[in-house]
């Protein structure tokens, strides 16, 4: 299997543990936990796994020239993207959530060709277009319920914040992908987060009664850990390695079809025509982009 395939099934991997992550974290606040103190658990949690494998990992100094892009990296990537998607999901909708990251694609597209000089071709335009497309008509044509979301216009707001934060950091992160070894990049990135995110988070994580938290929010809030914050970072980092931040983008838009799918089989929602062509616009959209032809 080549390292491009690789990369594919790595980034398809984590939209995957996204569009799950909508619900599952969105389940845990504020019953169990609220936004900021969750962001607190993710960043310190991820930081001690990525601490602890860095032992089999090799190992690097970094160059001082680039510590302000790797302290940038940990700020959009570790802070700014996880304190405004939590806060927006405890106002908002998981299924909002996972439609507002689909402006991510076309904000890394822009600033690629701004910044990273990646081609612009037609082909990888209209796969955009038509992955947005397909993302897009599952919110404006799925009906929702509103339970457990105080403040909708403000949680849409910090989503589009989210985006755009998630959008510069893979556009920073990706020159270092060539640079340095994976795990040397994350380590480094969720300890720096922890220590910008203590103030504004340790208040909120202070309040969580540990000792009286039931055995479902436990795993739920290990799988946000673990999957949602450890293993997507690892894997879309790998990905970045092999392929161009445009790329990885359109990967976001499986989200809202991965998180409505989830929600079929645990029983929450339910398949129709609507849902099935936008799926193939989605598919279709994201084999355009990541096509080999898309980028001649």
């Amino acid at each position: 299997m080549s390292k491009r395939t690789l990369a594919l099934l790595a980034a398809f991997g984590a939209s995957a543990i996204y569009g799950i992550n909508h619900t599952i974290a969105k389940d845990l606040m504020p019953t169990y936990i609220q936004p900021y103190g969750f962001i607190l658990l993710r960043v310190s949690g991820a930081a001690i796994l990525f601490w602890l494998i860095g032992f089999w990992a090799p190992k690097e100094r970094i160059d001082k020239t680039d510590l302000l892009r790797i302290l940038g990296c940990a700020f959009f990537g570790m802070v700014v993207n996880m304190l405004m998607f939590f806060k927006g999901l405890s106002l908002s909708t998981p299924i909002n959530s996972a439609v507002m990251i689909t402006i991510s694609p076309i904000i890394i597209f822009s600033l690629s060709v701004l910044i990273l000089k990646e081609k612009i071709t037609f082909l990888k335009i209209f796969g955009i277009l038509l992955g947005f497309a397909g993302a897009l008509s599952l919110i404006l044509f799925t009906e929702e319920t509103a339970q457990n979301a105080e403040n909708i216009p403000l949680g849409n707001a910090l989503f589009l914040i989210n985006a755009s934060s998630y959008a510069i950091y893979l556009i920073l992160v990706k020159p270092l992908t060539v640079k340095y070894h994976v795990i040397t990049l994350m380590k480094w990135m969720f300890l720096i987060a922890i220590f910008i995110n203590l103030p504004i988070t340790l208040s909120e994580f202070n309040q969580v009664e540990w000792s009286r938290l039931p055995l479902d929010a436990i795993l739920k809030m290990t799988f946000v850990v673990v999957g949602t914050t450890f293993m997507t970072y690892l894997l879309n980092i790998f990905a970045l390695k092999h392929l161009n931040a445009s790329t990885i983008g359109v990967f976001m838009y499986l989200q809202p079809l991965l998180g409505i799918l989830f929600a079929v089989l645990v029983g929450s929602d339910s398949l129709n025509m609507l849902k099935v062509f936008a799926a193939a616009l989605v598919f279709l959209g994201v084999y355009i982009v990541t096509n080999r032809r898309a980028s001649i």
